[in-house]
Formats: C-alpha cells, structure tokens, sequence
C-alpha cells in the first residue's frame, strides 16, 4: 500500500503541468499504480495488468509519464517474490512495452532516451534478484543454524543419555558387589559368632568395610549428576592399580582369588582403566552370588595391542549359548563395558568345569567413525 502511494505522487505531478489531460488519461495512469496493492500476492498477474495500463498510456498519452514508475515496481516485486518459471517471460513483456519496438512506434525516442528507458527496467530486474539472492541466502542460513542447533542439542542428549548409562552400570556394579559381600558375611555371621568369635568380628568388619565403600563411590557417582559440585569432593574411578584391594575385599567372603599378571603393565586409556577395574569387579561378584565357588582366579596378560582380562572360577558355570542372558545385567554390563573402549568380552562355562570371563581392552584410544 505505502509503495502504491508513493508511486502515486510522480505520477499525479504530470497532471498539474500537461499541456493537456482528459479523464480517461487520469484512468490510465492510475492503472499502473492501484494494481501494485496486490504486487505481492500476485506479482505476475499485476505486472501483465501494469503492462498493459502502461501501453495505453504511452498510446494515449494524455498525460504521459516520464518514466513508467509503476512498471520498475512490479519489474522489481517480479524478480523478487515471482515463481521463477514466470519471471524470464515477464520481464520479455515488460521489456516490450517500456522500450522499442513500442515506444518508437509511439513517440520518437533519441539515442539517449533510448538507453535510459532500456536500462532502468534490466537495472530494476538486477535489483530484484539481488534482493531475492540476498534472502534465500539468509533463509539458508537460517535453516542450517537451525539445523546445526537441533543437532548440537542431539548430540547433547545423546552424552547425556551415554553418560546417564554409564553410571547406572556403575552403581550397579557397586551396589551388586558390596551387597554380595555383606550377605556373605552376614549369612556367616550367626555360624561362627559362638564358635570363631575372632572370625565372626572379621565378617563384621568385612560387612562395615564394603559399606563404607559403597557409600563412597555412590557418593562419587551421584556427585556427577548435580550441577555444581566443590571440584574436591571428587575422586578418581578406581583402576586397574586397584585390583589387589579389590581381591582382599573379595577375600573375606572366603573366596580365594588370586591375582596373576604376564607382560609389562603400561597406562590405559582413562575408560578401558575404570572398565578393566568394573570387568573384574562385576564378574567376582558374579561368581560369589551366583558359582558357588571355592577358588577363582584374575590373570591380567599385557599384550603389545590390548590387555586381556580372564576371570575363572570353579564353581557351577552356566550353559554357554545362554550364559549372557541368564546372568543377569551383570554380565551384559561387562560386554557392553568392553565394547564402549573398542573391546570386546565373552563369558561362558569351561570344558573342566567352572565359568570363564574373558575381556579384550585396547591399549590405545578408539576414535569412533
């Protein structure tokens, strides 16, 4: 509406100085500029409607326009907000009304008016498509800030959900080891408190430690999920330097483990660390709920490429095809374990007897694909 308006006042101008002016003059001119209300709805229709207004009024000429005002607007709108199919074809007719054949047909033009009324419609188109260019790059952008924006809060929710997984795994292992070693000992308790007092103080001190130990590392895992924590009330994940307090703790349940290591111990990523220390915990824990062994072992076999982990005992085992499932999360959260380093880990029973849990960890970092 605004632009209809200010077309309308160099149009009306000629009205006051034309030698001569008859109303359907004032009809024609004002045909040019009432359609452009409608320029962006319909950009191509009123540039034919402007067209053809603008050719009558070159014809009848009473008054004239100096310049085809209207025209260069809807000129413009075409190559702006036009469907591109019809913009080619639009600008060719109103190149056709606004400058020769017709407008030498219609009244003499020099070589000077000839250029002028040329180059102010091609100016106009150029004007256009810049302005058409200029948006469908910001759009563009603006659609791959978008886009960059709903992946980066993908990938956000997809650490956090990893990171959510990591320590339910984690409070997992330690709630399952602790509590398998506090029934134990509590179970032994009532059956030698008469007749071992000295043993009997020893599984209360058993069942006290794993407490106390439990409760620290929660404390150290759910310290994670809060937003602002003092950075030392943190403590580093226990390693595989942590192993030999682990067996001792394992130990009290009567379990004899022993711990036996081939090769030179090297430093491990900082997640094949923790996941070696969980591997082990997880399947001793496995073996004092569920084995009903007397004796396993923890051999550590350092590998130029990998550390190979292998938990056995001597009790029961299980069925190997099914050995995953019936254990429980525990064993799953051992394979998954490995494979969030790049390992890999099995589990099933021995040809002689017992169970067997096998945990392959690579040596250097896996960057994933």
């Amino acid at each position: 509406m605004l632009v209809a308006v200010a077309v309308a006042v160099p149009v009306t101008v000629p009205f006051a100085t034309a030698p001569e002016v008859t109303p359907l003059g004032v009809v024609l001119n004002y045909g040019t500029i009432v359609p452009l209300i409608w320029r962006r709805r319909a950009p191509f229709a009123v540039a034919l409607i402007v067209a053809t207004f603008a050719m009558l009024v070159l014809a009848h000429h009473r008054p004239g326009q100096m310049l085809q005002y209207g025209m260069l607007v809807t000129i413009y709108t075409l190559a702006d907000l036009g469907r591109r199919r019809w913009q080619r074809w639009g600008f060719i007719s109103v190149l056709v009304v606004t400058t020769p054949p017709s407008s030498l047909l219609i009244k003499d033009n020099d070589a000077g008016e000839f250029m002028f009324t040329l180059l102010l419609p091609v100016s106009a188109f150029l004007l256009g498509t810049l302005a058409r260019t200029a948006r469908e790059r910001s759009d563009a952008l603006m659609e791959r800030s978008v886009r960059l924006e709903r992946e980066r809060e993908a990938d956000a929710a997809r650490a956090a959900a990893e990171e959510r997984a990591r320590i339910a795994r984690d409070m997992h292992d330690v709630l399952a080891h602790a509590v398998s070693i506090m029934v134990v000992q509590a179970e032994a308790g009532p059956v030698v408190v008469r007749t071992d007092p000295d043993q009997a103080e020893r599984a209360f001190d058993a069942i006290a430690d794993a407490g106390r130990d439990a409760m620290t590392q929660l404390r150290r895992m759910l310290g994670v999920l809060k937003e602002e924590q003092d950075v030392g009330v943190r403590t580093p994940q226990p390693t595989v330097t942590a192993l030999p307090d682990l067996l001792e703790q394992v130990r009290c349940t009567d379990l004899r483990v022993e711990l036996r290591v081939t090769g030179e111990p090297c430093a491990l990523p900082a997640d094949a660390d923790t996941a070696a220390y969980r591997i082990v915990q997880e399947a001793l824990t496995n073996t004092v709920k569920h084995a009903a062994a007397s004796a396993a072992t923890v051999l550590l076999r350092w590998q130029d490429d990998e550390l190979e982990i292998t938990v056995t005992d001597d009790g029961r085992g299980q069925d190997a095809t099914d050995g995953w499932r019936r254990g429980g999360d525990g064993l799953i959260g051992i394979r998954e374990r490995a494979v969030a380093c790049g390992g890999e880990a099995e589990a099933g029973p021995m040809p002689d007897g017992g169970f067997r849990v096998i945990a392959r960890l690579p040596r250097t970092s896996v960057v994933a694909s």
